[in-house]
């Protein structure tokens, strides 16, 4: 799964050079710290509302959802998964 993550933040990293209009996480990136952290905002707040539904499915749907969201964050503030997964 490391493996996966790393890729994933090679994109991100990536992303970080793209225009706005061009991905989803440039335009995030372009919305700055603030933007990037009203989203996981949103998104935690989505994953305790599914849990409380109790609906497996939207449980895992908005946990990756929060998950790509923080890694989008590590990677804004020049923070890789690897630092998380040593923790």
């Amino acid at each position: 799964m490391s493996d996966l993550l790393q890729q994933l933040a090679q994109v991100l990293e990536e992303r970080k050079q793209a225009a706005p209009d061009s991905s989803y996480v440039a335009k995030l990136y372009d919305k700055g710290l603030d933007g990037i952290l009203k989203k996981i905002g949103e998104e935690a707040t989505e994953t305790v509302m599914a849990a409380k539904d109790g609906d497996a499915d939207k449980i895992v749907y908005e946990t990756a959802d929060l998950w790509f969201h923080t890694l989008v964050l590590l990677a804004h503030q020049g923070l890789g998964p690897d630092l998380v997964l040593q923790e």
